[in-house]
């Protein structure tokens, strides 16, 4: 078994900042993520620790964040609240034959994510 992890930090008010520009939110995130940002009342908590997640997938992968949008990596919740990758183009090949595990934090100032993959 193949074992990887990746941790990222964020600034939630470097986050609140972006988030007052257009674009930001439409880059960075899918459409079902804009959605959970919209019944979260737009939290920059909840965006940061997002935010935390993709670059934490770029660490597990070992890529940094190269050869793939961040955008094409989604962080949703199933019904219970419970967080879990969606991926697509060409971070759905990169992370393919890998599972995933995601863990967010966050507090007023700072948003966190752990990803550990592992494959067979």
């Amino acid at each position: 078994m193949e074992l990887r992890n990746g941790m990222d930090l964020v600034e939630v008010d470097r986050i609140a900042r972006a988030m007052e520009t257009g674009p930001f939110l439409r880059r960075f995130f899918s459409p079902e993520e804009q959605a959970y940002f919209l019944l979260r009342k737009q939290a920059p908590q909840t965006v940061a620790a997002n935010f935390a997640a993709k670059e934490a997938f770029a660490k597990a992968m070992g890529t940094g964040v190269r050869g793939f949008a961040l955008r094409e990596v989604a962080v949703l919740r199933d019904p219970l609240g419970r967080p879990y990758l969606a991926l697509s183009g060409r971070a759905a090949a990169l992370g393919e034959g890998w599972r995933f595990a995601v863990s967010l934090t966050h507090t007023q100032t700072t948003a966190g994510a752990v990803i550990t993959a592992w494959k067979e």
